[in-house]
């Protein structure tokens, strides 16, 4: 199991992510990621942290599918690609409604169609082999309307790798069966191993032997258990409560999955009514050890076990200073 860095978004608490990626390179951990939401884009970030390193792999996690057209992303991709020696790892995903339609002003549209769709025109274009044309429900290439001009182009610059990894964020059944069925990898987020098996018949199609099981886990290494289990409940409070309205949002419906559905209710109800510090409470301690790594690093090591057995290829750990970066690399030698 590979060792990674998710840096996240900038913030006001995090500024600058390039000395703790600097830091995991120097560690020897397999690869960087990024993520945006509405705030700082990920490829920004991310390129600026390839331009400080040498080695490591450097991910999006991820970019937002609704957000750019598909030859946009594979531009972004070649280009980020070439300039860091062959080293991107393209993470993409649709996001959800609220901040698709809320943000961007698109139509949320039929999200596996659309993911489907992109995956098809981005491996294209990397692909060069003709001129870029595609006829889709979400995508049409050239535009069938407008002026009439369009042409179908074929990508000006011969990129470094055409076989760019390509990794899905999804959740639902249905959209991590398809992460399996055209993706390079699968990038789940509160990944709980010690209920692999709700996603095990949705994984079965994987059509890549090296099929990359690539899950986030936020990391809070400690001698008080229970004040590190706090550290990481208003994050998911935030996602289950939050992060969607009632009836449309999926890590509501996947903290159900995992058997937490009255809690899940609960930590929705008070969230949306404005009590988050009730919300936050109401995160079961049993959800954290399930999604999250917490405790001294016997605890965490003891607890790593689980995630290899669930098949997780790469731990992508969300950690908030060097010092438990390089307890993570720490432990990895135990392994």
């Amino acid at each position: 199991m590979k060792l990674a860095l998710n840096v996240g978004f900038l913030t006001s608490a995090n500024p600058d992510p390039v000395p703790m990626a600097v830091e995991a390179e120097r560690l020897g951990y397999d690869s960087v990621w990024t993520a945006e939401a509405w705030g700082s884009d990920a490829v920004s970030v991310l390129a600026w942290i390839g331009a400080k390193t040498e080695r490591i792999g450097l991910g999006t996690a991820i970019l937002q599918i609704p957000s750019r057209t598909p030859a946009l992303t594979a531009m972004t991709a070649a280009t980020l690609d070439r300039l860091s020696g062959g080293r991107l790892l393209l993470g993409l995903g649709v996001s959800g409604p609220q901040v698709v339609e809320g943000w961007h002003g698109v139509a949320y549209g039929k999200p596996l169609t659309r993911t489907r769709e992109a995956v098809a025109i981005i491996r294209k274009v990397l692909a060069r082999r003709q001129p870029l044309t595609h006829t889709g429900e979400t995508y049409r290439i050239p535009y069938d309307g407008g002026t009439g001009l369009g042409k179908p182009l074929k990508l000006m610059m011969a990129p470094a790798r055409t076989d760019v990894p390509i990794y899905l964020a999804a959740i639902g059944p249905k959209n991590v069966a398809l992460a399996a069925e055209i993706a390079d990898g699968w990038l789940p987020i509160f990944y709980a191993p010690t209920h692999s098996e709700i996603f095990a018949d949705a994984l079965s199609g994987a059509t890549n032997k090296r099929f990359d099981i690539a899950a986030n886990v936020q990391v809070v290494v400690g001698d008080d258990l229970e004040q590190c289990r706090s550290a990481v409940k208003p994050n998911l409070a935030l996602y289950i409560g939050g992060m969607g309205a009632r009836g449309k949002n999926f890590y509501n419906d996947l903290a159900c999955r995992y058997g937490y559905e009255k809690q899940a209710r609960t930590i929705q109800d008070l969230y949306l009514d404005g009590h988050k510090k009730e919300a936050i409470a109401a995160v079961p301690d049993a959800l954290v050890d399930d999604v999250a790594l917490c405790g001294s690093p016997d605890r965490i090591a003891d607890k790593l076990q689980s995630w290899r057995d669930a098949g997780v290829n790469t731990l992508i750990c969300m950690v908030q200073d060097h010092a438990s970066l390089k307890t993570m690399a720490e432990i990895r030698e135990r392994w």
